[in-house]
C-alpha cells in the first residue's frame, strides 16, 4: 500500500462528533502552523472596537508569541506585477453577478451543517484512496478557509466552518488533500525529501507552484471557475503595503460590501503588524495568484501527473527531475486521471477569468 507520512493510528472523521481544539488553541502549546501563530490574540476585541468606531479606527494587534522577525522580513514586500490581472478578474465577477455576495450565493450554494461536511469529506477521501490517513478538524478559528498541517505527527486538515459551502467544499478538498497532501506523500519517497536532498538536486522552492496548483484545483470543474479569492487577496495585499488598515477597509468597499468579509481580508493582509495605522502587509497570500498565472502560462508544456508524482517540486524542475524520481506507487489525484478533461478545464479557467495569453507571455517571458 502507498505510504502515509504519519505515525500511530490515524483517525477518520465519523458522524457528527465535536472537533478537537483548533491547532494552536491549546494553552501552552507551540503553534504548529504559521497561519495560526499569526492570528492576533485580541482580534475579537479589536473587531468590536473597529465596528463600534464606524471603521475609523486602526486596530492595535497583540500576538500570543512574538512573530519571528525572519518571517516578517520574508513577507514584508508586496508585488504589483499581476495587479492588472487581479483587478480584471474581480471586475469580471462583478460584471456577471453585480456583487461579491450574489456571486457567493450563486456559485457557492448554502453553508453546510457539520454532518453534511463530514459526509462530503468521507466520500472525497474514498475517491483519493486515503480514508483514515488524515485527521480532520472543523473550526471557526482560522483566518483561511482551510489549512493542511502536521499535528501530533499526523497530517491534519482544519476546515473553517464559515467557508464550507455546498458547491465549494469539494474544491477545498481538492486543494488541501488532492494537492498538498498527495504531493506531500509522494515527496516522502523522493531522494529530495529532505532539505539536504533539495540542495543536492538544486531544487527551486516549491512555491509558487504548490499554492498555484492547489488554487487551480479549488475552482476546477466549477461552471464559473472565477479566481476571485486569489485575485482579491493579491490586490488587498498590494494596497495594504501602502495603506493603513482603515484606509484599506474603505478601499475594498468598491469590491465587497459585506463589512465582516472585508474585515477578514484586511486582517489577513495586515497580520504580523502591531500598529495597523502604518502602511505594511504580510505578502504571503500573493503566492496564490502568482502561482496560478505561472502555471496557466506554461500549462501546454507541464506534465501535470508527473508534477503531482514528484512531490513538492516546482513545475520548472519537472523535466529535469523525472529520471531521478521514484514513480512506482506514486499517487495521482483522481481528478487528473482524465488528462484531456483536466486540460480543457484549465482552458476554461483562462477564458472565464479574461486572461490574455499574449499578456501572460509578456509578463512571464521565460
Amino acid at each position: 500500500p502507498s505510504p502515509a507520512p504519519c505515525s500511530g493510528r490515524s483517525r477518520r472523521p465519523r458522524g457528527c462528533r465535536h472537533p478537537r481544539t483548533p491547532a494552536g488553541g491549546g494553552a501552552g502549546r507551540r503553534s504548529p502552523c504559521l497561519l495560526v501563530a499569526l492570528r492576533p490574540r485580541n482580534v475579537e476585541t479589536e473587531r468590536e472596537r473597529f465596528f463600534r468606531e464606524r471603521f475609523a479606527y486602526d486596530p492595535q494587534f497583540e500576538y500570543a508569541e512574538p512573530v519571528p522577525e525572519a518571517v516578517l522580513e520574508k513577507y514584508r514586500d508586496a508585488s504589483d506585477r499581476f495587479v492588472a490581472q487581479a483587478i480584471r478578474i474581480i471586475h469580471a465577477v462583478l460584471e456577471k453577478y453585480g456583487t461579491y455576495e450574489s456571486f457567493e450565493v450563486a456559485t457557492g450554494g448554502r453553508l453546510l451543517s457539520k454532518c453534511q461536511i463530514w459526509s462530503v469529506i468521507r466520500k472525497y477521501m474514498q475517491k483519493e484512496g486515503c480514508t483514515g490517513e488524515v485527521v480532520v478538524q472543523l473550526t471557526d478559528d482560522l483566518l483561511s478557509q482551510a489549512v493542511m498541517m502536521v499535528e501530533d505527527s499526523r497530517p491534519t486538515l482544519a476546515i473553517n466552518l464559515s467557508g464550507a459551502r455546498q458547491f465549494w467544499l469539494e474544491g477545498m478538498l481538492r486543494h488541501e488533500i488532492g494537492t498538498h497532501y498527495i504531493r506531500g506523500v509522494n515527496n516522502t519517497r523522493q531522494p529530495w525529501h529532505s532539505s539536504e536532498g533539495r540542495k543536492q538536486y538544486s531544487l527551486k522552492p516549491a512555491n509558487p507552484t504548490e499554492e498555484g496548483l492547489a488554487s487551480l484545483h479549488s475552482v476546477l470543474f466549477r461552471k464559473q471557475p472565477f479566481l476571485w479569492r486569489a485575485a482579491l487577496l493579491y490586490y488587498t495585499i498590494e494596497r495594504a503595503s501602502r495603506l493603513s488598515f482603515s484606509a484599506l477597509f474603505q478601499d475594498l468597499e468598491q469590491y465587497v460590501q459585506d463589512a465582516g468579509i472585508r474585515w477578514e481580508y484586511c486582517v489577513r493582509a495586515k497580520r504580523g503588524q502591531t500598529d495597523t495605522s502604518q502602511p505594511g502587509c504580510f505578502s504571503k497570500d500573493q503566492v496564490y495568484l502568482d502561482g496560478i498565472l505561472r502555471i496557466l502560462r506554461h500549462r501546454q508544456t507541464i506534465d501535470f501527473p508527473l508534477l503531482a508524482a514528484l512531490g513538492k517540486v516546482s513545475y520548472e524542475d519537472v523535466n529535469r527531475l523525472k529520471e531521478f524520481g521514484v514513480l512506482e506507487k506514486a499517487r495521482i489525484p483522481h481528478f487528473m486521471q482524465d488528462l484531456e478533461r483536466y486540460m480543457k478545464q484549465l482552458d476554461h479557467i483562462v477564458t472565464t477569468n479574461q486572461l490574455d495569453e499574449q499578456e501572460l507571455e509578456e509578463l512571464l517571458p521565460e
